[in-house]
């Protein structure tokens, strides 16, 4: 038998149960439509027509994602792992301007100024990932490529300097290239296939060699998608949502019975696929 503790730990962090995608749905439908009433308010014709009822809505959603809050804190055995953790300060950070807004005294243009913390609320959206397994596995193929990732920006950037430099000689300051680090500016725009179009070479030699560089920019952007590609592939076997009540922490095999990080025993979600 399971503990109410066990019990809201699996309705909670557990979204391969039944329970756990019902809840992470509406919390998702929550998450969202708070969102917009924080962009509908933030209309001056609409926050001057609907302020109460704006206001109560933000009140709505600020208890119910306390309660949420609360809740994580209980499920956990270790409450400071949670409240510590990346989701855990997003959570009380776009929870708690509403509160502020609430307790500090003074006038309307004095809590004016502290209205803008309800924005920090738009920090929920990074809750988005924690409700599908594919952003989980997408991130940790993107943590499992971060060296290969971080050699190739640095081969990238050591590119950019060489060839704005090379165009700073080319063009020279008469076309706009006034300096070297203007013209690597110019040298990652290009790369990057951005193209302002705020610097761009006059002479021949130098539009060949713009004509090089905009070629290996396509080339570049395919680089870092084929890395994530293979992280990815190599981690589609991992691809669970399975959560330590003790530690918290994710990122175990399919077939894990205890959490790799601390040795508790893992809730057992296959009887629910």
């Amino acid at each position: 038998m399971q503990t109410w503790r066990e019990k809201i730990h699996e309705i909670i962090f557990e979204a391969d149960t039944r329970a756990g995608k019902v809840f992470d749905v509406l919390l998702l439908v929550f998450i969202l439509l708070s969102l917009v009433v924080v962009m509908l308010d933030s209309v001056i014709p609409i926050h001057e027509k609907h302020l109460t009822e704006l206001y109560a809505i933000e009140w709505f959603f600020t208890i119910v994602f306390s309660i949420e809050y609360i809740l994580r804190i209980i499920a956990v055995r270790k409450p400071w792992k949670y409240i510590f953790s990346f989701y855990g300060v997003i959570d009380f950070v776009s929870t708690i301007p509403t509160y502020l807004i609430f307790i500090i005294p003074g006038g309307f243009h004095f809590l004016q100024i502290f209205r803008v913390l309800r924005f920090l609320r738009l920090f929920k959206i990074f809750k988005l990932g924690r409700f599908t397994t594919e952003a989980k596995l997408l991130g940790q193929a993107m943590k499992d490529s971060r060296e290969k990732i971080i050699v190739f920006l640095v081969a990238v950037l050591c590119m950019a300097m060489i060839l704005g430099s090379l165009m700073y000689v080319v063009e020279g300051r008469a076309n706009g290239f006034t300096s070297i680090p203007r013209s690597i500016y110019w040298a990652i725009v290009t790369l990057t296939t951005v193209g302002f179009g705020d610097i761009s070479p006059v002479t021949p030699l130098g539009q060949f060699v713009a004509s090089i560089i905009m070629i290996m920019g396509y080339g570049i952007i395919a680089v870092p998608t084929g890395m994530v590609t293979a992280g990815v592939i190599k981690r589609n076997n991992f691809n669970n949502t399975k959560s330590c009540k003790s530690c918290s922490k994710e990122g175990h095999e399919d077939d894990a019975t205890y959490c790799k990080f601390c040795g508790e025993h893992l809730f057992d979600s296959s009887k629910f696929n």
